[in-house]
């Protein structure tokens, strides 16, 4: 079963991040809020698919959901 940590690994790991956040407690289903300038001139949708991308099969077979909120660091600092 997949906890939060390893999912944010996961992301971590193939996306340079400033901040990645990740919640879920039943193995199936998470939120994360993922902070990179990776993001930088991509839509919503294309963040979201940079983000499906690091997480691979994963988001085929273990993961059942992921709700995300993605921002560049400015969208970040804006919100601070």
């Amino acid at each position: 079963m997949l906890t939060a940590e390893n999912v944010k690994t996961y992301i971590e790991a193939a996306l340079p991040c400033e901040h990645v956040q990740v919640e879920g407690d039943d193995g199936r289903h998470f939120q994360a809020l993922i902070v990179s300038a990776q993001f930088q001139g991509k839509n919503t949708v294309q963040q979201h698919q940079m983000v499906y991308k690091s997480l691979g099969d994963k988001m085929k077979q273990e993961i059942h959901a992921l709700s995300m909120k993605t921002l560049t660091p400015e969208q970040w600092a804006k919100q601070a």
